[in-house]
């Protein structure tokens, strides 16, 4: 009564009917990823360059905080005591 039913489960799918699409990407060299760069929609450019702005920023900014601020601990401290603690809760 539902034998077709049954045997639908097994039918490949439209999808898996269709050849496999060949890679947009595959062994393509600089100018002609360059060539491509022309179909970004031009709505995204803005997008784009405030993005690359707040990344340059953020790294700018770091970047001159971790250059400056004599505060920052770049390197552990009291090592011997870190040790002596280590080797006591060991034991």
């Amino acid at each position: 009564m539902y034998a077709t039913r049954a045997l639908q489960a097994f039918r490949p799918t439209v999808r898996m009917m269709r050849p496999v699409p060949n890679e947009e990407q595959a062994a393509h060299t600089v100018s002609q990823r360059l060539r491509r760069l022309r179909k970004i929609p031009a709505e995204l450019i803005p997008l784009g360059v405030v993005v690359g702005f707040a990344v340059c920023a953020a790294g700018y900014s770091s970047l001159r905080h971790f250059m400056t601020d004599k505060t920052i601990r770049l390197k552990r401290q009291n090592v011997a005591a870190q040790k002596q603690h280590e080797s006591s809760e060991h034991h």
